[in-house]
């Protein structure tokens, strides 16, 4: 079934199921195969390599003929036409991260992009409402990649940040399934991110060592590391990130040098592996259309079954 709400009327997808935007991963072979299953793929912006990233969009353009969106991460595009770049895309849809979404907000607006940003705070959900975003990304602490040095899960902040806004929410942080998108919609989103189950999927780019890792992953065997600076960060647990645990303030920067050859060499020791906790519900390798096709079976079910259940009472 396809899902009229607003979060579909504004991306113009069958689904509002949306991929996130990490860095490095979510390039065209990843956001095309989730557009053209009928969620939003988004082209990442965080890796800084403008060049790469404009050949990604290009590149976009020729493997789906669907809607699909850009991520802005403010911090790492400083100095870059990057605002200019979007608008010439005719993108429109953008989600704005690592920064204040007011130095672009409005002149993507006045271009007819609809803009949405990442909060992981209610201070910071209210901070984005101020500068006039359209929506909300709402990021529990759960969830994998960089993040609040005072995480809070997605069970607390998303009905907060339900309680104190009307704007459309896409809920991020431990969804990869019907049921959590179930769980997330009865708390006041309607759209939700998934990072982490789309990171372990067939067209995601990183090495099969790092898809297995997540597969053969527990609940409990992720890491949030770097608590006492910015970014702080939650990875998957290896020698490399167990070690850097107990540290609590360390430079992330200095353990991501060798990235490509954790993404795509599939050395898990090289470099941090991001990842959320959901990787102990994750348990295969799908497709794109796999997950958003089971995805979508499994909250209609649930919704149906809720509804017999305690609706009637």
């Amino acid at each position: 079934m396809s899902i009229n709400n607003r979060i579909t009327q504004l991306t113009g997808t069958q689904y509002p199921i949306i991929q996130a935007p990490m860095g490095w991963i979510a390039r065209a072979q990843l956001a095309a195969a989730v557009s053209n299953a009928g969620g939003l793929g988004v082209i990442e912006t965080s890796s800084g390599e403008m060049d790469n990233i404009k050949r990604e969009v290009a590149l976009m353009r020729q493997m789906t003929d669907k809607p699909f969106a850009m991520n802005v991460a403010l911090s790492y595009v400083r100095g870059t036409n990057i605002i200019d770049f979007v608008i010439d895309q005719g993108i429109k849809f953008v989600t704005t991260s690592s920064g204040s979404p007011s130095v672009c907000t409005k002149d993507f607006q006045a271009a007819g992009i609809t803009v949405f940003h990442v909060v992981p705070t209610l201070e910071m959900a209210l901070k984005a409402l101020d500068a006039g975003v359209d929506g909300l990304v709402v990021e529990g602490g759960e969830g994998g990649g960089f993040k609040n040095p005072s995480p809070v899960s997605t069970m607390v902040l998303l009905p907060l940040i339900r309680s104190r806004c009307d704007v459309p929410i896409i809920a991020a942080g431990g969804i990869s399934d019907g049921l959590s998108m179930a769980a997330a919609f009865a708390m006041g989103a309607e759209g939700v991110q998934m990072g982490t189950r789309m990171l372990a999927c067939a067209e995601s780019p990183v090495h099969d060592n790092w898809k297995q890792a997540i597969i053969s992953a527990a609940e409990t065997d992720t890491v949030f590391l770097n608590q006492q600076g910015r970014p702080a960060l939650r990875a998957l647990k290896t020698q490399r990130t167990a070690a850097l645990e107990p540290l609590g303030l360390f430079n992330v920067m200095e353990h991501m040098a060798e990235l490509g050859h954790l993404y795509f060499g599939g050395d898990m020791e090289a470099a941090i592996p991001l990842s959320g906790q959901v990787v102990g519900r994750i348990d295969e390798v799908l497709t794109a259309q796999q997950i958003i096709d089971t995805t979508m079976s499994e909250f209609s079910r649930v919704m149906r079954d809720l509804g017999r259940q305690y609706g009637d009472r």
